[in-house]
């Protein structure tokens, strides 16, 4: 039953990251290409941009009834990046919506338009800087300390600031490419194409400065990678993914390239999970919530794994028949133009 809630909970995070971070990352784009590609963003993502933040709620949900002890660690420990996304989650999702359904009669919407754009940038980064917390695993073993000891220096450092770096860049590049395939002009292609070439330079750069700054934290991230024959593998399926999507990207297969480019970003989720399994959490004196160790009581996890069904049963249909509408509308859109 355990590894049922594990498996639904590395899927919704990984749906999470290629939906919700590609939205996300749509508002990144925005800030390098402007006018030019405001107009595209806010078609590609308004009817189905909130409906993402279901798998994050999973995530949340199961955490919370599967494994609380880790989930209470977390919110306590890790507060003020926690509380900083929640907030950068909020003032994104009401700048859009006044943005994009205002009337637009005076010029109140550059102020939307900042503010969205600067939140898609922040959550992100703070969303890495969480991600970092854990796998560093400086998260404090007892409640004494000083305020900086206990809720800052877990994830202010180093390591933590370049992984979310990382994912920063890594939703930005995914919205880039994604956005590729909503372009309707030759134009607006090539200023998404370039967009997305610079940004998974800055991408793989970003990932490298990850692995050094986890040397410098003492993490030894690279060893780990080396020691880990599916986090290898990753990282090589990942490398021979990248001329696969240049090449559906120049040739504009919209379903091939983010197919291939999800494929990618799962290696980089795997890669990640292979080497965290099944540690849940570390701490500072070298103790560790697993799987095993941190989970509720085996009837809390069948309840959870029941009410798991149920939700899966009427999330997936639901997102499909979402995605099916919001293709017709575009249709007719384009058809009536």
């Amino acid at each position: 039953m355990t590894d049922i809630v594990v498996f639904v909970l590395a899927v919704s995070l990984l749906l999470y990251v290629l939906l919700g971070g590609a939205d996300f990352g749509a508002g990144i784009v925005e800030i390098f290409t402007g006018k030019k590609g405001s107009d595209v963003i806010s078609k590609a993502i308004a009817p189905i941009w909130e409906a993402n933040h279901v798998w994050l709620i999973l995530v949340i949900v199961i955490l919370f009834n599967g494994f609380p002890q880790v989930y209470s660690n977390l919110t306590t420990y890790l507060h003020i990046p926690l509380f900083i996304i929640l907030i950068g989650i909020i003032f994104r999702g009401t700048a859009f919506t006044f943005r994009y359904y205002d009337t637009k009669q005076d010029n109140i919407s550059i102020y939307y338009t900042v503010l969205f754009r600067l939140s898609s940038l922040l959550t992100p980064f703070f969303f890495g800087i969480v991600l970092g917390a854990i796998i560093l695993g400086k998260i404090p073993s007892t409640s004494n300390g000083s305020f900086f000891k206990l809720f800052i220096s877990p994830w202010f450092n180093l390591f933590s600031v370049s992984t979310g770096i990382f994912v920063t860049f890594l939703f930005a590049w995914l919205a880039s490419v994604y956005l590729t395939g909503e372009a309707k002009d030759e134009k607006t292609f090539q200023t998404f194409v370039k967009t997305s070439r610079n940004f998974f330079i800055v991408l793989v750069l970003s990932g490298i400065a990850v692995f050094l700054m986890a040397e410098l934290d003492e993490l030894h991230f690279f060893i780990k990678f080396m020691h880990s024959a599916i986090s290898l593998s990753c990282v090589i399926v990942a490398t021979l993914t990248i001329p696969i999507i240049w090449r559906n990207i120049k040739l504009r297969k919209r379903f091939q390239t983010r197919l291939w480019t999800g494929i990618q970003t799962a290696c980089i989720i795997l890669g990640w999970f292979a080497i965290q399994f099944p540690v849940m959490l570390a701490f500072a004196d070298g103790s560790q919530f697993t799987i095993s160790n941190s989970q509720a009581p085996e009837r809390t996890i069948t309840l959870l794994v029941y009410a798991l069904f149920v939700g899966i049963v009427i999330i997936f249909p639901a997102f499909i028949y979402l995605f099916k509408v919001f293709a017709f509308e575009k249709n007719e859109e384009e058809n009536a133009i």
